[in-house]
């Protein structure tokens, strides 16, 4: 019996050591940590249970038989975190590179199978060279089930990615289908095609960095949520995240302890909107001071940033919040704004997670460049998700809610629960002065009667007091109320019961 138990952990010790101590010392060097170290890190201490530990390839060409490491270059188990569980695989660089094998897809197959039938999210941390090319179409075949399974587990458990480490062709398709994707500066990266293969086909001399580095895809392109400085910080802020969302679509998020006034009054709110109606504002020292001890967690903040996206608590109940930001394009709605909002509401509506909107905007970005991109569609997007949105949507409208986007940014009509508006609210379908123009052409020669009509246009809409007449505005509240009014608001509608008409899926204009 000893003999065996001393086998046991013998085999133990040689696959925690993966590719071997020379390529985990190569790991570290690249300021990287190992996969088992990323494991600890992120899940409860003493909490995670492994499977498949000596699981192995089954490859015999190219001498492949020769090396048969235990766990095929993936830690697979569940854990939890701050006492909640969760599914993590972790791809271990350090044994072929991270590469997938069938077998490393199998063991990646089985906890998403397990996360799905057990209600849990789950977190895979990629740092992968990519298909094994020694096994050929069966690790094609691998992916293609991995990807199987995301689709399959999309709204029904949260899926969180952490890239650190390469990540690239077919490889980069299972992050994107997940609700969200974190990045590591410096040392991690997408891309479907290479720097290499860019420059055979289009003779762009490119780095790998520049071609998919985690500046690129949260600035450039909207593929990653964030980006961290390191490892630890990665790791520390996904773990913060797995906090407010819920286990999987048959729970609620999870209630926290909070320690802060309900009825709390924010003098300061009251002088938040400038009196010019052109100087912009931070919309986000609104959101911090409603929010749960001022917590805020930011999806997506270095793309779009017209639009603040992210999670708040208030009464301890996990919040989306989508936001207008005035000191970007003056909150206009654009491509960017409208494709990130869209995502983060039916993200939302999937997890039973309630909406808070802050509205001031002054329309559609216009221009030929948004035109030719589809705004339309896109802006539909938006109007799609809030619309189809059957959890507790509040809304606050600030200052302006112009024309078509105040339709779609979570208003009455599109079957928000509790609209509010500030008294400094205006809502209309234009400005004044393109209203004053349109209405009185023939007056334009006049400057006086211009400005008197201007005027006259202002009296009439830059206020709340006229949709609220017509039941589109619940009540307008003063702004050092908002927090109270809005948990109220949230508190009357935690038994909230809307579903929609019978069908298979809908066809979201994408």
């Amino acid at each position: 019996m000893k003999d065996i138990l001393s086998e046991l952990e013998d085999r133990r010790a040689q696959a925690r050591l993966g590719g071997g101590q020379r390529r985990i010392d190569a790991q570290h060097a690249r300021g990287k940590l190992t996969a088992r170290e990323r494991i600890e890190l992120l899940l409860d201490e003493g909490s995670f249970e492994e499977f498949d530990m000596f699981k192995a390839h089954r490859c015999v060409d190219f001498g492949m038989q020769e090396d048969r490491p235990s766990g095929d270059g993936v830690v697979t188990g569940w854990g939890t975190v701050n006492g909640r569980m969760v599914y993590v695989f972790s791809q271990d660089f350090t044994v072929f590179g991270g590469s997938l094998s069938e077998t490393h897809a199998e063991k990646i197959c089985k906890i998403m199978d397990m996360a799905v039938q057990n209600g849990a999210p789950v977190i895979g941390i990629n740092d992968s060279g990519g298909a094994r090319i020694q096994e050929g179409v069966a690790s094609l075949a691998g992916y293609a089930e991995v990807f199987q399974r995301n689709i399959m587990a999309s709204g029904v458990v949260p899926q969180i990615s952490l890239i650190m480490g390469p990540c690239a062709g077919g490889a980069v398709y299972s992050p994107a289908m997940t609700d969200f994707i974190f990045m590591v500066k410096d040392s991690s990266y997408m891309f479907v095609t290479g720097p290499d293969v860019v420059k055979t086909v289009t003779n762009e001399v490119v780095t790998a960095e520049q071609l998919g580095g985690a500046s690129t895809h949260t600035k450039k392109s909207p593929v990653a949520e964030g980006a961290y400085e390191n490892d630890v910080e990665a790791l520390a802020e996904t773990r913060r995240l797995i906090d407010f969302l819920p286990l999987s679509n048959r729970e609620k998020a999870p209630v926290r302890p909070f320690f802060d006034d309900v009825a709390r009054i924010e003098e300061s709110l009251d002088t938040l909107i400038p009196a010019n109606p052109n100087q912009p504002y931070d919309m986000k020292e609104l959101i911090v001071k409603v929010a749960d001890e001022g917590d805020f967690f930011e999806i997506q903040k270095d793309f779009a940033g017209n639009i603040i996206t992210g999670f708040i608590r208030i009464e301890g109940q996990t919040v989306g919040v989508v936001a207008n930001q005035p000191m970007v394009l003056a909150g206009c709605l654009d491509i960017d704004s409208s494709r990130k909002a869209a995502r983060f509401v039916r993200f939302c509506d999937a997890f039973e997670i309630p909406i808070l909107t802050f509205v001031d905007v002054p329309g559609f970005l216009p221009g030929t460049g948004q035109e030719y991109g589809g705004v339309i569609k896109h802006g539909a997007k938006l109007l799609f998700a809030y619309g189809e949105a059957t959890v507790p949507k509040v809304t606050v409208i600030t200052r302006k809610a112009y024309g078509g986007a105040y339709d779609v940014m979570a208003s009455k009509h599109l079957r928000g629960d509790f609209n509010y508006a500030w008294p400094t609210a205006e809502i209309a379908v234009m400005g004044a002065k393109g209203a004053v123009e349109i209405l009185y052409r023939s007056e334009l020669g006049d400057p006086d009667k211009i400005a008197v009509r201007t005027r006259d246009y202002e009296d009439r809409f830059a206020n709340p007091f006229v949709a609220a007449e017509k039941g589109f505005i619940d009540e307008v509240i003063q702004p050092r109320s908002t927090r109270k009014r809005v948990a109220r608001a949230f508190a009357s509608l935690r038994s909230k019961k809307l579903s929609n008409p019978w069908k298979k899926h809908d066809n979201i204009p994408l």
